[in-house]
């Protein structure tokens, strides 16, 4: 990731994690593989982290590690609220994990 500013890869990220159908999920390695740094998920993961500050707004509940697990969710101010929204795009959640997850997992970036 060299000459590449921290600001810039967030942006980069949000692009992506804004194309992620509802309904869909992705993970922080396939957003960093795509993105040419595959060694980069965590630095995805702290993209989400504060995803909420950013616009146009970014669905950051979308992005899952690679089992489908919501490992993010503690940084939704409720511990549920993650799972409530993914739930309210039709895709079932049983303890922190996404059900189906290779049915739904999704990394068709244009």
């Amino acid at each position: 990731m060299a000459n590449v500013s921290t600001t810039d890869f967030f942006e980069r990220v949000y692009a992506l994690v804004r194309q992620v159908p509802e309904g869909r999920v992705t993970t922080y390695g396939a957003i960093a593989r795509y993105l040419g740094t595959a060694r980069s998920a965590r630095m995805v993961g702290w993209a989400m982290n504060v995803a909420h500050t950013a616009y146009p707004p970014v669905p950051a509940h979308r992005v899952v590690n690679r089992n489908g697990l919501l490992t993010g969710k503690m940084h939704f101010g409720h511990p549920d609220l993650m799972q409530k929204m993914l739930e309210s795009e039709g895709i079932s959640v049983e303890n922190d994990k996404i059900m189906a997850f290779d049915d739904l997992f999704w990394q068709n970036w244009h």
